[in-house]
């Protein structure tokens, strides 16, 4: 049976030995990169269950990359950070997660590569293969490694799982709190493949951005969802059509080329209601400047604005709060309170309703936090790896429906109808 890198629990894994293969299943691994298989390790692997994929099978490409491979080629995407706090309060047992107390956290995340890698790639598996950072004055806490299948799985797509040296030795060795963090892992693999229609679902499209291959139009989108803007990432080449009263505003920022139909098309959105926010190049000179703004000019564009910057992107983490800005703070898609080391994505399943994936990067969050989607929801129910099923109370709040989560470990979802 051939691997399935869209869904499968996949590791890469160097030392095939056939003792290690009941480790393997303790962490959910169904599948194992490896540059060799001798003949008892795979006979372990097939009696386990797991499948077995020569190295030299998976390609790791960098984003522009991705454009040039064979499309018979199985690629994983080499750009990413590994995931977790940067900055933060210290707390026992998360190694060096510090911060002062006027500093934010700062959140290394990849969900996004995944959303970029769906809207350019569709047609193949939207797979990360990041490694850890090795000889770095950063602890990564062992349960970081999680965290990078829970971010992946949740946007769709999947992760190459990677240990970091000390987190293998610890295990190999068996060290408690890296088989407590491996146990886990396992959990939340199984979790996540039984709850699997909850995820990879179109993105609410509040705030829809088009991409393209290039790392800039990569890089705004990670920080709009760094800064809770959850976008709707599209490819440029394949626009959507207008919808004002979903899309508030269409991004269109530094794409590598801004062609005549593509600017139509954008136009058209403007046209239709929208807010078009667009780089230098997109202005006519005939056009009537409606308000300045020191990095920006606002154009009226029949029932809408085309929101023209007078240079490049700059800074992406103000230029995102600029977007929130432009469509208002009630009119975004997700919004969270007290919770500024969680990371919110609100899509829409096919069978109507919607769905608050909240994903924590930093130590958990051992309190109540409010949460806002878009639209009005009579019920809503949070899940959550290894615990039950919990009600909440959705009231109105405004074109919102707000609940409150009691606390957060790693991942919830709330299911809203």
């Amino acid at each position: 049976m051939s691997a399935d890198f869209a869904r499968d629990v996949i590791a890469r894994w160097s030392d095939p030995d056939p003792k290690y293969v009941p480790l393997l299943r303790q962490g959910g691994v169904t599948t194992v990169v490896t540059e060799g298989a001798p003949e008892a390790f795979a006979s372990a692997c097939q009696q386990a269950g797991i499948k077995i994929v020569p190295a030299a099978n998976v390609r790791t490409a960098g984003y522009a990359e991705w454009s040039d491979a064979p499309a018979s080629a199985t690629l994983a995407l080499k750009d990413g950070l590994w995931p977790g706090i940067t900055q933060q309060p210290t707390v026992d047992g998360r190694g060096d997660e510090t911060a002062s107390a006027s500093r934010e956290p700062w959140i290394d995340a990849n969900g996004f590569w995944t959303e970029c890698l769906r809207a350019a790639y569709p047609s193949r598996p939207a797979l990360l293969g990041y490694l850890p950072p090795e000889n770095s004055d950063r602890m990564i806490p062992f349960d970081t490694l999680e965290l990078a299948l829970i971010e992946a799985r949740v946007s769709g797509g999947n992760y190459l799982l990677a240990l970091e040296s000390r987190y293998r030795t610890a295990l190999l060795a068996g060290d408690a709190k890296a088989t407590a963090a491996w146990q886990q892992l396992g959990r939340t693999a199984k979790w996540l493949e039984a709850h699997s229609k909850l995820f990879g679902h179109p993105v609410i499209p509040a705030i829809t951005q088009l991409v393209d291959e290039g790392e800039a139009s990569a890089e705004i989108a990670n920080l709009m969802y760094r800064r809770n803007a959850s976008p709707q990432l599209v490819h440029c080449a394949r626009p959507p059509a207008p919808d004002p009263e979903n899309r508030r505003a269409v991004v269109a920022v530094e794409l590598k080329a801004m062609e005549g139909p593509l600017k139509e098309k954008l136009l058209a959105h403007a046209r239709a209601g929208s807010s078009v926010i667009t780089g230098p190049e997109f202005p006519e000179a005939s056009w009537k400047v409606e308000r300045k703004e020191e990095d920006r000019n606002f154009y009226k564009m029949g029932n809408g604005w085309v929101v023209a910057y007078h240079e490049a992107v700059a800074d992406p983490s103000e230029f995102s709060l600029d977007v929130i800005d432009v469509i208002t703070h009630a009119r975004r898609a997700v919004r969270l309170w007290n919770a500024n080391t969680v990371i919110p994505i609100a899509t829409r399943p096919p069978q109507g309703g919607a769905l608050i994936h909240v994903i924590n990067y930093g130590a958990p969050v051992d309190r109540e936090f409010p949460a806002r989607v878009a639209g009005h929801y009579n019920k809503a129910t949070l899940l959550r790896p290894e615990q039950p099923p919990l009600e909440l109370r959705p009231a109105k709040r405004g074109v919102t429906t707000e609940v409150v989560l009691p606390e957060l470990h790693r991942l919830g979802v709330v299911v809203l109808s």
